[in-house]
């Protein structure tokens, strides 16, 4: 929290357990091991940009796409749902579906053909990232 609100300070301690020989150690904070990951993948960017080819063809095009459809119709549908029944949880799912929107208009714009540029870029920003807004606001909403 320190990184987003750093007036914010907390006083816990680290937490520490008993290993198998009786000696104190540190449990690895989850934190810790989210940040190392993030910072794994900087260089894994650069062997995917450097090896990855600029055209592909793909398999199973359609089923990758279908699937993104159903997760963004759940979670809009979901977090509607929970938002009518005042559950806090709508919190949590609309944050998810923010970013699945997000991607969906990435992948939309980054993926079309010449011809169909316009259309991925209207629907990007007419539909896709509005409503991406739409659900942080949501997220963002005290229960």
């Amino acid at each position: 929290m320190t990184l987003v609100a750093p007036q914010i300070r907390t006083s816990r301690k680290p937490r520490t357990v008993v290993g198998t020989s009786g000696a104190l150690r540190r449990r690895p904070r989850l934190a810790t091991v989210l940040t190392g990951a993030g910072m794994a993948l900087v260089p894994w960017m650069v062997v995917l940009a450097k090896t990855l080819p600029q055209t592909t063809e793909v398999s199973n095009w359609s089923t990758a796409w279908i699937g993104l459809d159903a997760l963004l119709a759940a979670g809009l549908t979901g977090t509607g749902v929970l938002m009518k029944r005042e559950d806090p949880r709508a919190s949590q799912l609309a944050a998810a579906t923010a970013a699945l929107l997000v991607m969906d208009a990435w992948f939309d714009v980054t993926t079309a053909a010449a011809s169909d540029l316009p259309t991925a870029l209207t629907l990007a920003l007419a539909a896709e990232l509005p409503m991406a807004v739409a659900c942080g606001v949501v997220a963002l909403r005290k229960p």
